[in-house]
């Protein structure tokens, strides 16, 4: 089932064309992976499909609803959550509280019930708390709830935007670069967490330099290069690809090294 499309999407920046016009088709429940060599616009799409960028051109259609050039919060609404490729957690709050915070936009709030203290709001609050501890546990933070963010070790800061993101219950989960920084046991949790997400129906947007991860969970693979679509397909096609092939190393042979598909800083 379709679940999200983006047509015609374009994005420059001066005069570079960061994308150029491209469409993407997102199924409910798949592992969609972004993929692409240095400057190929992996960043930017990410960013245009979470309303960081507002397009030039182009749609991104979701639940019968157009999307583009709205606020980011309309994203996060209809069902979009995202993390970053740089950590931007609340390092002066507790990983449950960073939770909560996500978990705050599907709560019904008023300001009468938030000044009254009202009984409804304390149950509403005490579900939060709940929810927000059991998604620390899905990630694998069971016993971090009341340590700062700030004294986390980075690869459970990667698992506690994750779970913040979750907490917002999206349909779609945006992941950039998840892995990057992590070492090659920290990978391997984060390729069997991801995993875990797409089976309980989580959409899955993938965006990652480490093509061992990419090849291990993706069900499709979008390949760009210089902003526009090069190719699409099973992990096992992309990889045969002779397009694919050149635009990462320009040889015959059919290996995708990690390190030459590290995207450049983006714009």
């Amino acid at each position: 089932m379709t679940l999200m499309t983006a047509s015609g999407l374009a994005k420059s920046f001066g005069g570079v064309h960061a994308i150029a016009g491209i469409d993407l088709v997102f199924h409910a429940g798949l592992i969609h992976s972004v993929i692409g060599p240095n400057g190929a616009g992996k960043t930017s799409l990410i960013n245009m499909l979470s309303g960081v960028y507002r397009p030039d051109r182009g749609s991104i259609l979701m639940a019968g609803q157009d999307l583009a050039g709205q606020p980011t919060h309309r994203f996060a609404m209809a069902g979009i959550a995202r993390t970053f490729q740089n950590l931007q957690v609340f390092f002066n709050m507790t990983a449950l509280e960073n939770v909560m915070t996500g978990r705050h936009l599907r709560e019904p709030c008023s300001l009468f019930s938030a000044l009254l203290r009202t009984p409804a709001l304390a149950r509403a609050e005490a579900e939060c708390r709940t929810a927000s501890r059991e998604l620390l546990r899905l990630v694998g933070l069971a016993g971090w709830e009341d340590t700062s963010a700030g004294a986390m070790p980075y690869g459970a800061l990667k698992r506690l935007e994750i779970a913040r993101a979750l907490a917002t219950a999206p349909a779609v989960l945006l992941l950039d670069e998840p892995a990057a920084g992590l070492n090659a046991t920290e990978a391997r949790e984060i390729d069997a967490l991801i995993q875990r997400l797409a089976e309980t129906g989580t959409t899955i947007v993938l965006v990652e330099h480490n093509m061992a991860l990419v090849m291990e969970v993706s069900d499709h693979v979008f390949v760009l290069d210089h902003g526009r679509k090069l190719a699409e397909g099973t992990p096992a096609q992309v990889a045969a690809d002779p397009r694919v092939i050149e635009a990462y190393l320009g040889t015959d042979t059919a290996t995708l090294d990690e390190d030459e598909a590290a995207e450049a800083a983006h714009a």
